[in-house]
Parts: C-alpha cells; sequence; structure tokens
C-alpha cells in the first residue's frame, strides 16, 4: 500500500528549460511530516521530507534531499514492511538530480543502492562507480516531487512528467483542476488542487488527488488515494522551517540512517537540564528486546522515538512515538502491535494530543485524546471529557519527562498519567546507584521504582534504571507479572575500549 503512494510521488518528470522553476520550494532547513491512514487504521505509515543542506556534493554546487519513509503497526506486520531513507542531490538551478541514494531495510538486511542522474554537463566531476544506472534527463522518486512544488501550478495548466522508480520509468500528467480549503492537523489552507494521471499503471484507477499550498512554496499539504481496498491519505501532521544561510560542506556524503541503537562511551554526575538543553534531539531511537523469565530469546520489542519537531494542529510541539509487538515466534501464541503517538509541548513536555491504535490478541483498540492542560480536561474522538490534573502525562511523553527530572537517591517525584480513560498518579523514587550489565557493557545507573495511589501501589514493582549521564538513557524496565519478572533491554552498540 505505501509502496503505491511512494510510486505517485516519483512519476514526475519535466523540462526545465520549458516550465518555470520556483526556487522557493527548495527552502534549506524546511522539515515536512506527514501520517498515512489507509481505509479504518488512522496511522500505518510515518513519511518525512527535508530539505538538508546546500553546498558542495561530488564536486557540484547541489541542494541535498533528503526522506524517510516507515510503515507502523498492522501494515507493518501484515503487508508492507518499509524502513527506507531516500537522498537526492539535485541542480539548484533546474532541480534535476545528478546522484541519488536509496537504503532500503528488510528483515535485518540492508541495501544501499546508489545512480548517477542527467551527466550531460558535469560528468566529469562525479568518480566513476561500478554498477551505477545512469537516466538522462530524469526524476527520481524524491527529486520530482520538489520539481512538481517548483512548477507554476496556474488553473487549468497540465504539466507532463516522467520518473524512473525501481528500474521502470513511468509517464504521468498532473492536471490543476481548481481550489479547495483543506482543514488538516496543522492548520487550515487554501489549497491548488491536482489531479495525478499515470499512463500504463493501475494508479490512473486509483483517482490520485494532490492539495497543494497556495502560496509560493506549494507544500503538499494532502494526498488521496482511492485504493480498492480502502481510501489512501497522507496528511501533513509537523511543518518546520529553519533557514540555514551557511552552506553545509560534505565532499563524500554517507548513507542517510537515523540512529536505530545507542552506543555509550562513559559516564559523567549529571546535574540537571534546562527547557533549551533536554538530554534527547529529534531523530533519537530507543529499541528495546523484551525478555520473559528463563528465556534468552527476545519475545517483542519495543521503539520509542522522537519524530519530529514541528507545528501539529495549530501548535508547536515535538512528535513522540512509541511502537511496541511480539516477535513472530511468540506471535503465535499471542499478538501484540501496539502504536501510540504523543504530541507534546516543547517547554513543559506535556501532551496535547495522543493517538493510540492497540492490538493485542483479538482486541482492535483506536482511541484519540486532545487534552486540554490549562483547564484539567482529555476528550476523546466521541467527544467524551475525562477530568484530568493539570499536567497530566501519557505513557509516552512519561518516559520522555522523567529524563529531565532530578533523580539524585533518595528523590522522589509525582506526576499525574493518563491511563485506560481515568488519571492516576505515579510516583519514580530514586532507590540507589549502582551498576548494571546490559548486552556485555557495564553502565553507571540509577534505580528507580514506580508506584502509584492505587490500594497496591507496588503490585507488579515496577523499576527502572537510567543511566547515570547527561542523557539519562531508560536503560531496563522490569515488571512482576504471573509468569515471573518481565524484563526489556535498550539495545546498545558493543564498544571497543580506545
Amino acid at each position: 500500500m505505501l509502496s503505491t503512494f511512494l510510486t505517485v510521488g516519483s512519476q514526475q518528470k519535466t523540462d526545465p528549460t520549458v516550465t518555470p522553476f520556483n526556487s522557493q520550494a527548495y527552502r534549506v532547513g524546511e522539515r515536512l511530516t506527514y501520517d498515512v491512514a489507509f481505509s479504518q487504521f488512522v496511522s500505518v505509515a510515518h513519511l518525512e521530507l527535508f530539505v538538508a543542506a546546500r553546498g558542495k556534493f561530488f564536486g557540484r554546487d547541489a541542494i541535498q534531499l533528503r526522506a524517510h519513509a516507515e510503515t507502523t503497526g498492522m501494515v507493518n506486520v501484515a503487508l508492507f514492511a518499509i524502513n527506507n531513507d531516500y537522498t537526492s542531490y539535485v541542480d539548484p538551478g533546474s532541480g534535476l538530480p545528478f546522484h541519488v541514494q536509496e537504503v532500503v531495510r528488510q528483515t535485518g538486511h540492508t541495501s544501499d543502492v546508489s545512480s548517477d542522474y542527467n551527466q550531460a554537463a558535469g560528468t566529469a566531476a562525479v568518480s566513476p562507480k561500478p554498477q551505477l544506472s545512469e537516466f538522462p534527463g530524469t526524476y527520481d522518486l524524491l527529486s520530482a516531487i520538489y520539481r512538481v512544488r517548483a512548477l507554476p501550478l496556474t488553473d487549468g495548466a497540465s504539466y507532463l512528467l516522467s520518473v524512473r522508480h525501481e528500474n521502470i520509468e513511468y509517464q504521468a500528467e498532473i492536471k490543476v483542476t481548481g481550489h479547495e480549503l483543506i482543514k488538516t492537523k496543522v492548520g487550515s489552507f487554501n489549497a491548488i488542487v491536482a489531479r495525478l494521471n499515470v499512463k500504463n499503471s493501475s494508479l490512473d484507477d486509483y483517482r490520485t488527488r494532490i492539495y497543494f499550498s497556495d502560496d509560493d512554496r506549494h507544500v503538499p499539504v494532502l494526498v488521496k488515494l482511492k485504493h480498492p481496498a480502502g481510501e489512501i491519505r497522507a496528511e501533513l501532521v509537523g511543518s518546520d522551517l529553519r533557514d540555514r544561510t551557511t552552506p553545509i560542506p560534505r565532499a563524500s556524503p554517507g548513507p542517510v540512517s537515523p540512529p536505530s541503537t545507542v552506543v555509550i562511551k562513559g559516564t559523567t554526575p549529571d546535574t540537571g537540564f534546562t527547557r533549551g538543553d533536554l538530554p534527547f534531539k529529534v531523530g533519537e531511537q530507543l529499541n528495546y528486546q523484551i525478555y520473559l523469565p528463563g528465556t534468552d530469546q527476545p519475545v517483542g520489542t519495543a521503539l520509542y522515538e522522537v519524530k519530529a519537531r514541528g507545528r501539529y494542529y495549530n501548535r508547536n510541539g515535538f512528535l513522540l512515538s512509541a511502537a511496541l509487538r511480539t516477535t513472530p515466534a511468540i506471535g503465535r501464541l499471542f499478538n501484540a502491535n501496539d502504536l501510540i503517538n504523543s504530541y507534546v509541548d516543547p517547554t513543559s513536555l506535556l501532551p496535547f494530543r495522543t493517538e493510540l491504535a492497540l492490538v493485542e490478541g483479538a482486541r482492535h483498540t483506536n482511541h484519540t485524546y486532545t487534552l486540554d492542560q490549562d483547564r484539567g480536561s482529555a476528550v476523546t474522538e466521541n467527544n467524551r471529557r475525562v477530568e484530568i490534573p493539570v499536567g497530566t502525562h501519557d505513557l509516552v511523553s512519561l518516559l520522555y519527562a522523567v529524563r529531565t527530572f532530578e533523580l539524585a537517591p533518595p528523590k522522589r517525584n509525582a506526576i499525574s498519567i493518563l491511563v485506560e480513560n481515568r488519571p492516576v498518579t505515579l510516583f519514580i523514587t530514586s532507590l540507589r546507584r549502582e551498576t548494571i550489565d546490559i548486552s556485555g557493557q557495564k553502565i553507571s545507573a540509577v534505580q528507580l521504582s514506580l508506584t502509584t495511589d492505587d490500594p497496591l501501589s507496588d503490585k507488579y514493582q515496577f523499576r527502572a534504571w537510567v543511566s547515570d549521564d547527561v542523557r539519562r538513557l531508560p536503560l531496563r524496565f522490569t515488571a512482576m507479572t504471573e509468569l515471573g519478572v518481565v524484563r526489556a533491554d535498550l539495545v546498545i552498540i558493543p564498544v571497543t575500549p580506545q
């Protein structure tokens, strides 16, 4: 399903000598974040577009474009498992790519494919590489999206385009059909409506519509495809523009690959954080493996991620996410696949919107909460109101907020969290400093106990270990269950002593 959507964005080519070119579509620092919905599934994928830099690349003046596409939840497990990065180096005057890189990750295997494009001018500046394809006058998937944005998109106009994607060249027509007011999670837009027709492709049957902001940037705010299995919608949920006037020189850029594991080389006693110096950054990914008592193989995984910082639902914020799923082996007995998105204030880290898509056995649950932290309320998708204390966290923002607390033993903190439609007071007590073993590494940590205001406050004996350094990384979680102690360990890259 997602590959269909990505193909839509890629099938575009134009002649820069004939069609006007608007450089405002290539503003360095612009980051666009999208959520993809499919049929009744509210979030099946996450997309990000980024104008990363302008400078010298491969001996040429160029703009570096990046994109990341990743499926989540049920679609990731049952239909398409996509976790891809795209990088395109384009000519600043035409938008034509001259070097393209695609990193594809599937079931533990990573492939990195590079191609040279449009080498009529400047071929000699690029070092020859074996097995590189050359596609004169052709756009790749990523550069095509920006080239369409650089078109004038005037009413009634048609633009014929061509793009090569996965060794197939498509011919497409972008037809501007009118204007429409579009409401998205980041606000309302007066949008230019364009219809996409693709020759010799099933996409012609999908009635694809692309909605561009009616300004000089032509930001794609919404894409809709009428797939036979249900409508596919890619909606803008974050827009961040940070001007970068200084070029970033990189002569030989490497693959675009967001960190998936963590390296810890040492520890330094922490003195606390200000809101301008948070212990995490956009792009941080924390991967955990979950173990049952007496087992050496993980039965589940958990991924916590700081996906982006931008504007969501008319507010500035961070997009935090957590994805928890069972492994295929245990999934035959019990399948769990949970996804939670938390949109939090960048200063307080308090959530203003929480989205849950939970799959636990035969139970499928989708909930959305809009939190008003000033008035103390959380409103569900069906307008049910839940009274909450001011300053209530959800289960994702909790993890990041705790990392900003003073945790020196015997410090005790208390916060409110929203759990199953009711607020619960959570007490976080720093018990002791100790050294724990994670993946063969000895790491200094602070042990925390997590208890609630329920009558059986420590029923599950929740414990957490946080690194005793400036990053405050959650290293391990344990809980007592009917089967015994369940453990989740952070995946750590082995470090070779210097």
